[in-house]
């Protein structure tokens, strides 16, 4: 029972992240109709922005901890900030000029702009991975088994708890703009008619950048967590954690922010649990039967709906 719930805090954990980045990939869908691969990649680029200035504030684990919280602030701000930069320049370059074109062309320069910013950061970065010292200490001890069964302990730390703390926040605040705002307003209008949103006075240019600056913003936030988590990046772990998310939001229902979540979740503790009683090596390919299954017996995915033809 132990070594369950300490998986089970481990994929809660690892499906906040891919959540995050799935939410990216739910909301340029829901408004444009198109997957942006290149979004795997802003997460990378977030994680090696929040890597340098991390470095240049000299941030470790002996940092107090108010100086602590203001500085992983301050990470958090920038790495949001210049991805979100990313974020604009990838809608006003890759899909803007192409909106009207045939459909695979975003798609096929979605796919170069990831190439692009890999070798970007290759480049600039090098090729090799990139340490970084843990930051987040600490923890707590929720479970323990008795010497005779082992004594295995389930703990919990403070980083796991800041990721799984800060998706609610996030998914919550986001959540809450997309009902409550005049951009959510403008953006779930667009969902459903760009073209009649645009007649009503809806700037849908902007909306849509705005919908892939949210998108970015939420991938760095990953990238900085899955960077303070792991503690170790490089300039092809978008690809990986691109094609997962992008996994979890058709399983969770594309278009849908609640189903991005979830669907992170589900590959998270899927990948998890495997690893912990399986092979490890097949981990990636568990998850990805899930998804084959689900679209197979529930093709709008776990929370979509399905799509109505209108006559």
């Amino acid at each position: 029972m132990e070594y369950f719930v300490q998986q089970l805090i481990n994929g809660v954990t690892l499906g906040s992240i891919y959540g995050l980045i799935a939410i990216g990939y739910t909301m340029v869908y829901g408004i444009i109709g198109m997957i942006n691969f290149a979004h795997g990649d802003i997460f990378m680029v977030g994680a090696f922005i929040a890597l340098i200035i991390i470095t240049a504030l000299g941030l470790t684990a002996s940092t107090g901890l108010g100086l602590m919280i203001l500085a992983l602030i301050l990470v958090l701000m920038g790495s949001m900030i210049i991805a979100s930069v990313f974020g604009w320049t990838v809608e006003r370059l890759a899909y803007r000029p192409l909106r009207g074109s045939f459909r695979l062309a975003p798609l096929i320069t979605a796919i170069g702009v990831s190439i692009v910013l890999q070798n970007y950061i290759q480049i600039a970065q090098g090729a090799r991975v990139k340490p970084l010292q843990p930051i987040v200490t600490g923890g707590y001890t929720l479970m323990q088994q008795s010497a005779e069964d082992g004594g295995f302990i389930v703990q919990i730390s403070n980083m796991q708890i800041f990721i799984i703390v800060t998706t609610i926040v996030l998914m919550t605040i986001f959540s809450l703009i997309i009902a409550k705002t005049s951009l959510g307003r403008a953006q779930r209008a667009c969902e459903q008619d760009r073209k009649m949103a645009s007649l009503l006075g809806i700037n849908v240019d902007r909306t849509i950048s705005m919908t892939f600056v949210m998108g970015a913003a939420l991938a760095a936030v990953a990238g900085l967590m899955f960077l303070l988590y792991y503690g170790v990046i490089d300039f092809f772990i978008g690809f990986v954690a691109g094609v997962k998310a992008f996994t979890a939001a058709v399983l969770g229902g594309i278009g849908s922010l609640p189903g991005a979540m979830l669907g992170g979740l589900v590959i998270g503790l899927i990948e998890t649990f495997w690893s912990a009683y399986f092979s490890v090596e097949y981990k990636d390919v568990a998850a990805f039967s899930m998804l084959v299954i689900v679209l197979i017996f529930l093709p709008q995915g776990l929370l979509g709906k399905p799509e109505v033809e209108k006559v």
